[in-house]
């Protein structure tokens, strides 16, 4: 860690802290929300409409062209939610997103700005694109169906989605194929489409039964998968999930998850375990190095409700390990860039720890807590990282500031790619604040 300039340090946590408290002073215009607004029609006919917005201010050492500390104002997501019903048995889901917004200030293609075969978007302005198309078939809560464009039942994390995270930024860990990838089809930067945003084309079934007073759920999904690249065979991707809650059952609809529940669901004690495999889901075809994708996860959540008004204590942890060994050879550039869907082989785990303190101060609470994330590739160097913040929950995931320190080398090796023999990067420090709001 650079330690040339003390006094630029300590200037970069004051203007965290400063700004984090402003938007919590701020916080009193913000109406409560809970839900969408609705209209109905009647019991079994209804629309409801939401939306989400996360953004953040990024401070990152060594980020800047000069090689300084960078100064970003960044819109991480902006979403619309469009949920409704039809029938007693047939419901749907619909929400955009605000694609490219975090890449080039919205001015670039997905995650590779020197890529000319992805047009730029009108006035550097990101582009609303499609996030989930879902028709949902529900019969009763042991059978269910999913159609269309949806997560994947993956792990925890991905399914709590950006919004449900018990931090504000959760994805610190490498990405299955659905998340590591820029497009559904055909070849994109990375060798061929997998998905996007942790969403594939599927049908999905899911279900939750009660054995012993517990509650345990289980989801399968048939999807695409890769298209493209390595998968010339056009084979299926298949992913399954078991989440056994020995306490408390989840609030949460269909097999979605949440990070926290700032102890509304009383005390919660939950493991979960998925695979995913596909036949021939990564590698590079040019060079011949080709393999198969299976992928596992490991989860646990841990919230208590301390007695006497003592507040929550809240605790997650992840292990992920991922097989694909297309081999390092796959990464050789053919044809003036790197074709391989290289998606992460090797072993990582996250895990922290939350306390939210009962008092009120002001129009919320504070939620202090600390992390701590290890990646291990096969073909390339480790990767670690320590962050420690606070969150200042206002209305459950609905209304939060949060403010955040980290040290470590992921942001300059990378976690959601990155993983060549020849990737290298130094510890650096950031900071960061961040707000949140849905409706």
């Amino acid at each position: 860690m650079m330690r040339k300039d003390l006094a630029r340090l300590w200037k970069k946590c004051f203007v965290a802290g400063a700004m984090a408290a402003l938007v919590a002073g701020m916080g009193s215009t913000v109406p409560s929300a809970f839900a969408g607004g609705m209209i109905k029609a009647d019991e079994d006919k209804w629309i409801s409409i939401g939306m989400g917005i996360r953004t953040s201010f990024n401070s990152i050492e060594g980020a800047s062209p000069a090689g300084h500390y960078s100064n970003d104002f960044t819109i991480n997501n902006a979403r619309i939610y469009v949920n409704g019903q039809l029938h007693k048995y047939i419901k749907f889901e619909f929400n955009t997103d605000c694609f490219n917004c975090a890449v080039n200030g919205g001015a670039g293609a997905f995650g590779n700005a020197s890529l000319t075969t992805t047009s730029q978007n009108f006035g550097g302005n990101s582009s609303i694109g499609l996030l989930d198309a879902i028709g949902k078939f529900e019969f009763n809560e042991m059978v269910n169906l999913w159609v269309g464009r949806m997560l994947l039942p993956s792990e925890r994390g991905e399914l709590n989605g950006p919004f449900y995270h018990a931090t504000f930024d959760g994805f610190r860990t490498p990405f299955f194929p659905a998340d590591a990838s820029a497009n559904f089809n055909g070849v994109s930067a990375l060798g061929g489409g997998a998905g996007l945003y942790g969403r594939d084309n599927a049908a999905t079934f899911w279900g939750k039964v009660h054995p012993g007073g517990t509650h345990l759920l289980y989801v399968v999904s048939v999807s695409q998968g890769l298209r493209g690249g390595p998968n010339t065979g056009s084979s299926l991707m298949y992913t399954g999930r078991l989440q056994w809650n020995v306490l408390n059952d989840e609030p949460n609809p269909g097999y979605y998850t949440s990070g926290t529940y700032y102890g509304t669901a009383g005390d919660v004690a939950v493991i979960g375990a998925s695979v995913q495999h596909q036949k021939d889901g990564a590698g590079n075809t040019a060079t011949g190095n080709v393999s198969d994708f299976t992928g596992a996860s490991v989860d646990v959540l841990l919230e208590k409700v301390l007695p006497n008004n003592m507040g929550v204590f809240t605790f997650n942890g992840e292990f992920k390990r991922h097989w694909a060994n297309y081999g390092a050879g796959a990464f050789t550039n053919v044809g003036g860039f790197n074709s391989c869907f290289c998606t992460f082989n090797g072993h990582s785990w996250t895990v922290y720890g939350l306390y939210l303190i009962p008092q009120e101060v002001g129009i919320g609470r504070f939620q202090p807590y600390v992390r701590f994330t290890s990646i291990d590739p096969r073909y390339s160097a480790m990767r670690q990282e320590w962050e420690t913040g606070v969150n200042y929950v206002i209305s459950g995931h609905n209304a939060r500031v949060s403010a955040f320190y980290r040290y470590g080398d992921i942001n300059t090796k990378g976690f959601a790619g990155g993983y060549a023999p020849s990737t290298t990067g130094d510890k650096v420090d950031s900071f960061h604040v961040a707000l949140q709001l849905q409706y």
